[in-house]
């Protein structure tokens, strides 16, 4: 008989996950944009942090074991930052988070995925999330790269 799995559990963000978030972003992100604007966009979250808002709104973190597997910002109506470690996809970690922040955002939640990231947007899309527009242009942070956006909204 398999064991159960590990329970998950998400806290708010302390400061000693900060070197955990880096750690997890820098790697999925390389994910994302190999299925989407391409690597020569990728800038590290130490470097993008502030200036593309992380710390703007809520941050919350998922933990397994007491290891952080994920990280989610959002604000009111806004959901900004969803990264999950690459040795947790298809886990639950992103969708626990998923959950986590709508349950937190009142009657309505956009977000946006970069066109091509598939994995990402079939996990909006699964948990309820439309497609509302697709939106041309330069990637934050990175102004030389052009890419799509695809804007999805919850209603509830």
């Amino acid at each position: 008989m398999a064991a159960a799995p590990a329970p998950l559990s998400i806290r708010a963000y302390q400061l000693s996950d900060w070197p955990r978030l880096c750690d997890i972003h820098d790697r999925a992100r390389l994910d994302e944009l190999q299925r989407s604007a391409g690597v020569a966009a990728f800038r590290t979250l130490a470097r993008t942090a502030h200036s593309e808002g992380l710390f703007d709104g809520r941050l919350d973190v998922a933990e397994v074991d007491g290891v952080v597997r994920g990280f989610v910002a959002f604000q009111r109506g806004s959901l900004n930052w969803l990264y999950v470690d690459p040795n947790s996809y298809r886990q639950g970690v992103g969708r626990a988070l998923l959950r986590h922040a709508v349950a937190a955002s009142g009657t309505a939640i956009s977000t946006q995925a970069l066109q091509g990231n598939e994995p990402a947007i079939a996990l909006y899309r699964s948990e309820g999330f439309v497609e509302i527009e697709r939106r041309s242009g330069r990637l934050a942070g990175c102004d030389e790269i052009a890419a799509i956006g695809v804007i999805l909204e919850l209603r509830r």
